[in-house]
């Protein structure tokens, strides 16, 4: 089986070989194909890759070519997984800084930051759904570009259900939480509904009985995981559920903004010149075995210690534990999918797919993250129960924002693009939403398409 990985320069590739390094079984994959328009990210990660391969000492390891040509990189594929970053860490940057100048949030997938790069992500992902649909019509699809849930959203009108949305968030907040009961995470059912980066665990069922409510009435389990301590006890509790991580940006905005604009520098700007650090040495000619993983392993271990720092620092939540530094494993969730997929073994995961009629507020064709039944027909969406107001009011109001940005990017439009930025809750400001564009016009070659 042939896997393709577009954005095969991404720093986080490694954790997706490193997966199929593990998995012996009949119908595994066998031959990766890295694909990326910057030659200097492919051959440091091929170097990677290869060292990961060499400390393995597996002698079937998946064999790894990289291309710059896309249709290269697609044809034969089996599966095809999308990590791109239109832009890269500069643009990441950039948007940050832009909307923190502003007093809004400028965070890669949420609020301005996100609409900025979903504006330069969008045109670019249909481009490539188009491209497969036409090279590699058999395809399935493992998107993790972000915005998540936007991207999938925007590459489904290509592919239809062809394409699988992922995100490592919801699965390590459900391991942690299972783990908090004493409950194995792959017996818990885990309730959890919204969409990508906008989601609540809402029961966690252990033997047919939700035992969150135990959870929630216990303040020292509530406040000894990571979630717990940026949310609090008490708000927890009033909520009746244990959100997803970056609902921390939407309930205490204020403290999250001005803790980022008092930071040092951004998070992007951080990723940025570490990872500057990290290519360079790779990808340096004449260095011994091993060397590109070890700086690799450094730099992914500082990477996740330092994760949403900010918004620990404004929750007084200190660093991060052991327990919380283990991600999700957005690998881990990806290869249980194409293994569903290809081999027709069933899995429940937490995806993004198209609604139908699971969530009733939203159209068929929103894409949700829900719970789902995998096969090798594709990733079916179990039935939830009604979100309660609050969490209506956020989910539509954050896919009208959505569906502003396709239209935006689909006909060029500035006053769809503007209307994006003004109708978000965190920024809530016509006059804000229009400086907010005219800053990253400015600076982002992608959206000279605006007009």
């Amino acid at each position: 089986m042939r896997l393709t990985i577009l954005g095969g320069g991404g720093f986080r590739v490694p954790l997706v070989y490193g997966a199929l390094l593990g998995d012996h079984a009949e119908g595994r994959v066998t031959r990766v194909t890295l694909y990326d328009d910057d030659p200097g990210r492919l051959t440091a990660m091929s170097r990677v890759l290869a060292d990961q391969a060499a400390a393995a000492g597996v002698p079937d390891a998946p064999a790894v070519t990289a291309t710059r040509d896309l249709d290269e990189a697609l044809r034969g594929a089996d599966f095809v997984f999308s990590a791109i970053r239109v832009g890269g860490l500069e643009g990441r940057a950039a948007d940050e800084r832009i909307a923190l100048a502003e007093g809004v949030l400028g965070q890669e997938t949420v609020g301005a930051g996100g609409i900025a790069y979903g504006l330069r992500t969008v045109p670019v992902a249909r481009r490539i759904a188009r491209r497969i649909a036409r090279v590699a019509p058999e395809a399935w699809v493992i998107n993790f570009t972000n915005p998540a849930g936007l991207v999938t959203e925007a590459m489904a009108e290509e592919l239809g259900e062809r394409v699988i949305g992922i995100c490592d968030s919801p699965v390590g907040l459900g391991r942690r939480l299972a783990r908090l009961l004493g409950a194995d995470p792959q017996e818990a059912w885990i309730d959890y509904v919204g969409l990508n980066h906008l989601g609540w665990v809402r029961g966690l069922r252990v033997a047919g009985r939700d035992e969150l409510p135990r959870l929630l009435a216990d303040t020292g389990a509530l406040e000894s995981f990571e979630e717990g301590r940026l949310f609090g006890a008490e708000w927890l509790r009033s909520l009746g559920a244990v959100p997803n991580e970056y609902l921390h940006y939407y309930y205490f905005n204020r403290d999250t903004v001005r803790a980022y604009q008092e930071a040092e520098r951004t998070r992007g700007a951080f990723l940025r010149d570490q990872q500057h650090g990290f290519y360079a040495e790779a990808g340096r000619t004449g260095q011994p075995a091993g060397t590109a993983l070890a700086a690799w392993d450094r730099t992914r271990a500082e990477r996740e210690a330092t994760y949403m720092a900010e918004n620990r620092e404004a929750a007084g939540a200190g660093g991060r534990d052991e327990r919380d530094l283990e991600s999700g494993g957005y690998e881990k969730v990806a290869l249980a999918l194409m293994r569903a997929i290809a081999r027709d073994e069933r899995a429940t995961l937490i995806l993004n797919v198209r609604n139908g009629s699971t969530l009733p507020v939203l159209d068929a064709e929103a894409v949700i993250e829900v719970p789902c039944l995998v096969d090798a027909n594709g990733a079916h969406p179990v039935g939830v129960t009604p979100l309660p107001l609050h969490a209506v009011g956020l989910v539509t109001a954050v896919k009208a924002v959505e569906r502003e940005v396709l239209a935006a990017a689909a006909s060029g439009s500035r006053a769809a693009a503007v209307k994006a930025f003004a109708l978000h809750p965190l920024v809530d400001s016509v006059g804000v939403a229009r400086r907010l564009l005219d800053g990253y016009a400015a600076v982002h070659p992608g959206l000279a398409y605006l007009r």
